[in-house]
């Protein structure tokens, strides 16, 4: 089943509606849908390069405003709409045990899960379950997904397809990496 989405996915990047079959996928993959945009991303910007940073400011607004939809979901829908979610994906063990110390790291695991694979949906539903503050989400949300939609871009733009099978296969790995350098980092500021 999630190959065809994939798949169907895929498609639309041809379409003639695509910039606005991208933003509806980032919009929904930022709360309940499971394909990232980054599959339509990909393709459009191949095809048209000068069009990048466009495509990924549509996909960065779009998402933003899907994960504003998925606080909403965590805030106001959770016992209707956001545990059948986080039971889809098998995270609500993972939820109810983050859930007690979330806001005092809340802004970072936004960022983390903006920029890496984990899913962004998760997080934007417990950012609202938990009530971390919605103007420290909105912009961790922005600095997170612009510098992922925007990595992408880049390095599409400036070199074309041949970059393609490093961003589908290692950018999450090399995301994540840099989160745990970083987060290394602090450690040993604060306790070395």
């Amino acid at each position: 089943m999630l190959k065809r989405l994939y798949d169907w996915t895929l498609s639309l990047a041809e379409s003639p509606y695509a910039l606005w079959a991208l933003a509806v996928v980032a919009f929904a993959e930022s709360s309940v849908f499971p394909i990232p945009p980054d599959i339509l991303m990909i393709p459009m910007i191949i095809a048209l390069p000068h069009r990048a940073f466009l495509i990924a400011g549509i996909a960065l607004v779009a998402s933003v405003l899907g994960g504003a939809f998925g606080y909403f979901i965590g805030w106001g829908l959770y016992e209707t709409v956001g545990l059948p979610v986080l039971e889809f994906y098998g995270k609500t063990g993972k939820f109810e045990e983050f859930a007690a110390t979330y806001n005092d790291y809340g802004a970072w695991a936004v960022l983390i899960a903006g920029v890496t694979p984990f899913p962004y949906k998760v997080i934007t539903i417990l950012s609202g379950s938990t009530g971390l503050n919605f103007g420290v989400f909105m912009v961790a949300s922005v600095i997170a997904r612009g510098l992922r939609f925007f990595v992408v871009a880049a390095l599409l733009w400036k070199f074309g397809a041949p970059i393609r099978d490093f961003i589908e296969k290692r950018l999450g790995l090399m995301f994540t990496l840099f989160v745990i350098l970083l987060g290394g980092g602090f450690y040993a500021l604060k306790y070395l």
